[in-house]
């Protein structure tokens, strides 16, 4: 069995390194400090390409694997945490979606527009009384005529204010539960369309997240992605593969305060104990790192892989979680400072045990899938 990434893999990790390194991490500290969009790294990752890396040759992106996307996002989170989960979101459930349940004339319409950096792409499923239980949401889709009339709002919405293209579920029957959600196409310049709270976050703070108001807001037939009634099953798909990109920032933040706390190390004196929690760290990691390959793996290939998905999520954010504490901890007083990195990678790490399914909805998945 080889382990090494593929040549071309491998060179397009090193291109993306290259762009993180040289334009996002020069930018990270005062991004997470003053909460600012990261503006020029996004623009760089458009003119390389990064943000179709996803979608086919044929509507203007890279037609890469979900190797690559892993590996994507893995470096720009070394770099930026911030600028990571942009491009992740943008790229897996706010474009991915059209891409594989879209029409041809939806995907003719969007997909070179998102893959160019034209469109910033967002996700809209969660409401304040619908976070982890997805199939409970009220947003309500009002067939008339040859449209529908959504109402509702939306809330810890990725790229909010600064995303050009929404992917709304709301329900469009009576039907409880699942079977009554559909997805919807809404261009953020659509009357009724606005940006309500913006949320202050501890971490990621380059990442705009807040509420998507939906107020009237008429949506034509032609936009509604999948048939009426099949948003959940939308849904379900695009958060299994973003799970991977998640796994992704993890790796990334996580690579991150384990090269920072071996620069640390090698700069002092140290004791024993502290070659061991290195050891450790740099273990649990490398462990993460597998798990996350081989769901990128099994996706690339067409294999089943939403418990792969669920346990390279687990495991690669409740590790980089320890990891980064780890690392603050190897720090000590220097690592507690506002401002230091270390405090940084520990606010940033929280996240992604609780978005695109918390840890305990991921423990429910996996347990369903080992038990059916």
């Amino acid at each position: 069995m080889d382990f090494d990434l593929p040549p071309p893999h491998a060179s397009f990790r090193d291109a993306v390194r290259e762009l993180a390194q040289g334009v996002a991490l020069p930018l990270a500290a005062e991004v997470d400090r003053d909460h600012r969009f990261p503006d020029e790294a996004l623009k760089a990752a458009a003119e390389a390409g990064l943000m179709g890396v996803l979608i086919p040759r044929k509507y203007g992106g890279a037609g890469l694997d979900a190797l690559a996307f892993t590996l994507c996002i893995d470096e720009l989170a070394q770099a930026c945490a911030s600028t990571s989960v942009i491009v992740d979101v943008h790229t897996s459930v706010g474009s991915e979606p059209i891409l594989l349940f879209g029409t041809d004339e939806q995907k003719r319409r969007w997909l070179p527009r998102l893959a160019s950096g034209e469109l910033l792409g967002a996700f809209a499923l969660t409401e304040p009384a619908a976070g982890s239980d997805a199939a409970s949401l009220k947003t309500s889709a009002r067939r008339t005529g040859d449209g529908y009339v959504l109402n509702g709002t939306k809330v810890f919405i990725t790229n909010i204010g600064r995303a050009g293209l929404y992917i709304v579920f709301a329900r469009t029957g009576p039907e409880e539960r699942a079977a009554g959600v559909s997805a919807f196409l809404v261009p953020a310049d659509t009357p009724g369309v606005r940006v309500g709270q913006m949320f202050k976050k501890m971490g990621l703070n380059g990442s705009p997240t807040g509420e998507l108001v939906l107020e009237d807001v008429m949506v034509p037939i032609v936009n509604r992605l999948a048939a009426e009634g099949q948003g959940f099953t939308v849904a379900m798909r695009a958060l299994d593969s973003g799970r991977i990109g998640i796994s992704g920032q993890a790796l990334g933040i996580g690579q991150a305060a384990v090269d920072e706390a071996t620069a640390l190390l090698r700069g002092r004196s140290r004791e024993q104990g502290d070659d061991f929690t290195l050891a450790e760290m740099a273990t649990r990691l490398e462990s993460a790192r597998l798990l996350a390959y081989n769901a990128a793996w099994q996706c690339s290939t067409g294999r089943p892989f939403t418990r792969s998905a669920s346990m390279s999520k687990l495991h690669c954010t409740d590790t980089t979680m320890q990891v980064a504490l780890d690392a603050l901890q190897l720090a000590g007083e220097e690592g507690a400072v506002s401002g230091s990195p270390f405090e940084r990678h520990v606010r940033d790490a929280k996240a992604l045990q609780i978005y695109e399914g918390s840890n305990q909805v991921q423990r429910i998945v996996i347990a369903r899938e080992v038990i059916q």
